[in-house]
């Protein structure tokens, strides 16, 4: 703990002291030379930090960790894979098989369906049959294939609704200005993106665990 002690050189022609140091003045005091005693102001970081970054209380201090811990902290940036089986309101699974062909399945294990999520920018995924090794894609007149390699047509908007379903809308291609979904019918059957709109059921997917 620091004390305070005044000097006699200190006193006042009236021989009065003077005032003291309120309690929040000594404490930066001493933090001060805490800091400057263990190596801390020349810009390491102490060991243990989790809670509020140290520049709060003194300035100057330039630690990683704080930038490390904001971005991992986004489950959307470039790079994050999740390991999904994409079931429809419609009550049918997502699939993509060997020849390309994408379907929809009422199969809860069916190796097809089990889909690999990476996101390629903000909001921006593709969705990738993990059996199969083909990606998800849409072309210019909305139809839903298997595509070998990752184009820009293998590129879709991202969107959790307020049912709490996903929507996967195409980032390339749109029809009339509007945008073009991935759709199952009540058959389990694609649906043409440009016959698809966002309040269709057949549009909403529910990202599921594989168990």
């Amino acid at each position: 703990m620091c004390r305070w002690t005044p000097s006699e050189a200190g006193l006042s022609p009236a021989g009065r002291l003077p005032p003291l140091p309120s309690a929040a003045s000594l404490c930066l005091t001493c933090f001060t030379l805490l800091l400057l005693t263990s190596g801390i102001a020349t810009g390491a970081c102490p060991p243990g930090v989790g809670h509020e970054p140290l520049h709060v209380l003194a300035s100057g201090i330039n630690c990683s960790w704080t930038l490390e811990r904001h971005t991992r902290s986004y489950n959307h940036l470039e790079g994050d894979v999740r390991l999904r089986r994409l079931y429809s309101a419609n009550k049918f699974f997502l699939c993509i098989d060997k020849t390309g062909k994408v379907d929809g399945t009422r199969r809860k294990n069916y190796a097809d369906s089990l889909m690999e999520i990476r996101s390629v920018s903000v909001g921006v995924v593709a969705i990738k049959s993990v059996s199969t090794g083909l990606y998800l894609a849409m072309s210019k007149k909305g139809t839903l294939f298997g595509s070998v390699k990752y184009n820009p047509n293998c590129k879709f908007k991202e969107r959790i609704e307020e049912n709490g379903y996903n929507t996967y809308a195409s980032l390339r291609w749109k029809y009339g200005g509007r945008q073009m979904f991935v759709s199952l019918n009540g058959r389990g059957k694609p649906r043409r993106g440009h016959k698809a709109r966002r309040r269709h059921p057949s549009t909403h997917f529910l990202p599921m665990l594989p168990s």
